[in-house]
């Protein structure tokens, strides 16, 4: 269950609106995010990500960037998402800006 808190917080809620609305990351939110110690497997994530397609890889990466700027990624990128996910970003990104 994700904590309340995190849902309220600027750094998490867009990473947590990209993982529960996206099809392949939706899968991993129990995996790779440890809502007891508030920390993601972000390298593990991202080695598992090697073989994804390149719109699969971009929501992962924009994920993360939304979390902590250190993860960083080519925006123009948004051009290979399908407009499903491209809805997902933008309110993902509205999220943490807004």
């Amino acid at each position: 269950m994700i904590p309340k808190e995190l849902i309220q917080d600027r750094y998490w809620k867009g990473l947590l609106h990209i993982f529960s609305q996206n099809q392949k990351l939706s899968q991993l939110i129990t995996s790779h995010i440890d809502f007891d110690e508030l920390s993601i497997n972000a390298s593990g994530l991202i080695k598992l990500s090697a073989p994804w397609s390149p719109s699969e890889k971009f929501m992962l990466n924009l994920a993360l960037h939304l979390y902590n700027e250190n993860y960083t990624l080519n925006l123009s990128d948004m051009d290979r998402l399908d407009p499903i996910n491209k809805k997902i970003a933008f309110k993902a990104i509205q999220m943490r800006f807004a």
